[in-house]
């Protein structure tokens, strides 16, 4: 099934749709069933937007806002939306350390936060000399007022002048610290048009007022939260889940007659996991685009899921830092099985780490050219740097390796940061990764390299194993002759740690900076066919 893609989109923001219909949801919680219409976002959005500028922030201040998946961040991303002010949504996973630094280092005027995570949101109440606004929703939290009393004691008139925000998120940390992304506010007003992420997302995938969206990630990230807008900015419902859960996102689907979705790799894995009973028991006839993004996606995986949804599935890849975007829908994929597509937004170079550009399937740093440098990280020009091309200043890369073929389609290999170099080779372990995706005794796996005396690094694979697979040796060694059948010997783990979870954000990527530390002490398993523990 093909999704029905207009030549124009048209919309801004929820206010443009109050007197068309009003009463229709903007967003649905799917595990509550709270919602709030086009009307009560506007208008709840405009009273905090009052709230804000009362409180002194003005164009280019920053709100930050602690909440799990709630109907109300809509109302605060809005909020900031239309008063010319940085959201920086936070991950409510992190410590309250790790919380605490993104609060202080965004330089956050205004924090918001649910009370459903009273305990991180209590140690942020003193502190912090900027924060001079702290709001609670769903409860109260000490040291916090009250988001429902401020926004009843607040004017429903829109502000006067209301130009448009921007989000400054962080990065997941997967390779360190997280880094904010800064880009430069839009040079608009809310109600007018130009988004580029509406007017490109929305053309590709025919977002539109007959969009159903369901969104099974968190909104601190940035796919879903800015998707989320772009559907409101479109006029569609967003319905979004507290949790991913395989069979719960197919019930929603056929619950809310879903039209479209994102999801990531290791949420396709664990629904294709599914029993055929429960995959067949459910009607997904409404869905008309699966968008998917954030990791690669294992070959053999992206097969068995167009052929179980049909030719629905459409990859892009991206980043928070937004400095390109390649596209590929199922039938170019076909054609070019494990691509993520080709540039829509920005000129491709693959070059290797003098920055020289590499010819035709060589693998090297990915980078985008554009007409300028499309973001900054936050108070870090030294990372900045590192993500700038040595001698083009408009180029920037995110850390991806990856090659293009014949047709300018790129394929991602890995991260620079995670590559293995054992016995002078680069072995990638995304691949590896991949190769081990659907072994039906594999939950999830990570693959890391570990010291070697002889080779500098071998290769290591740190397993969660299905129930009824005890781990140890047989294990490792019926994985071992699994991917010798798949992949070339060299790049087969030589050893293997079995675990309860791995360190993967609710987004999909691993989290592998300090996998190896965790690890230590665990029972090592070797891939030989003795089969011993160290």
């Amino acid at each position: 099934m093909h999704a029905t893609i207009p030549n124009e989109v048209v919309g801004c923001y929820p206010g443009h749709y109050v007197d068309r219909f009003g009463e229709k949801p903007a967003v649905i919680d799917a595990d509550s069933d709270r919602h709030l219409t086009y009307r009560e976002l506007d208008l709840r959005s405009q009273r905090l937007a009052r709230v804000l500028y009362d409180a002194g922030l003005r164009r280019g201040d920053h709100l930050a806002v602690l909440s799990n998946n709630d109907p109300i961040v809509f109302e605060i991303y809005w909020a900031a939306m239309r008063s010319g002010l940085y959201l920086t949504a936070i991950n409510w996973h992190l410590t309250s350390a790790e919380v605490a630094y993104i609060v202080e280092d965004c330089g956050a005027k205004a924090l918001v936060v649910s009370a459903e995570l009273a305990d991180t949101a209590e140690s942020l109440r003193t502190g912090f000399d900027a924060v001079s606004t702290r709001l609670a929703f769903r409860g109260e939290v000490s040291g916090f007022a009250s988001y429902e009393s401020a926004l009843c004691g607040a004017s429903s008139q829109p502000l006067p002048d209301q130009p448009r925000g921007a989000d400054m998120l962080y990065s997941s940390g997967t390779t360190g610290r997280p880094k904010g992304i800064k880009t430069a506010l839009p040079q608009r007003r809310v109600d007018e048009p130009g988004d580029p992420y509406v007017e490109l997302f929305g053309r590709v995938y025919g977002f539109g007022i007959d969009t159903v969206y369901l969104s099974p990630a968190p909104l601190y990230h940035a796919a879903p939260l800015r998707f989320g807008g772009v559907v409101q900015a479109l006029g569609g419902t967003v319905v979004m889940m507290q949790r991913f859960d395989p069979e719960l996102a197919l019930a929603a689907i056929e619950r809310h007659r879903v039209t479209h979705g994102q999801w990531v790799p290791t949420m396709f894995v664990r629904m294709l996991k599914l029993t055929a009973d429960i995959r067949d028991k459910y009607d997904l006839s409404s869905m008309r685009v699966a968008v998917h993004a954030a990791a690669p996606c294992p070959v053999d995986v992206k097969h068995a899921m167009i052929e179980w949804w049909g030719p629905i599935l459409h990859e892009y890849y991206s980043s928070t830092e937004g400095n390109g975007v390649t596209f590929v829908d199922s039938h170019e994929w076909l054609q070019h099985p494990g691509s993520v597509g080709r540039a829509a937004v920005g000129t491709l170079h693959v070059c290797d780490e003098h920055g020289v550009e590499l010819p035709v399937g060589e693998i090297g740093s990915i980078y985008f050219e554009r007409e300028e440098r499309p973001f900054e990280y936050h108070g870090d020009p030294e990372k900045t740097k590192r993500a700038t091309h040595p001698r083009h200043p408009t180029w920037t890369t995110t850390g991806d390796l990856g090659y293009v073929d014949d047709d300018g389609f790129l394929y991602l290999t890995d991260r620079l940061g995670f590559m293995i170099i054992s016995g002078g080779v680069n072995i990638y372990p995304q691949e590896i990764e991949n190769a081990l995706a659907l072994h039906p005794r594999v939950v999830d796996v990570a693959v890391i390299g570990v010291p070697d005396d002889v080779m500098g690094e071998s290769v290591h694979a740190v397993v969660i194993p299905a129930a009824g697979s005890p781990p140890g040796g047989e294990l490792a060694h019926e994985l071992t002759g699994f991917l010798r059948l798949r992949i070339a010997g060299y790049k087969v783990p030589r050893s293997y740690s079995f675990v309860d979870q791995l360190p993967r954000t609710p987004t999909g990527k691993l989290a592998k900076t300090h996998l190896a530390t965790s690890i230590a002490g665990l029972p090592t398993f070797s891939s030989h066919k003795d089969r011993s523990a160290s």
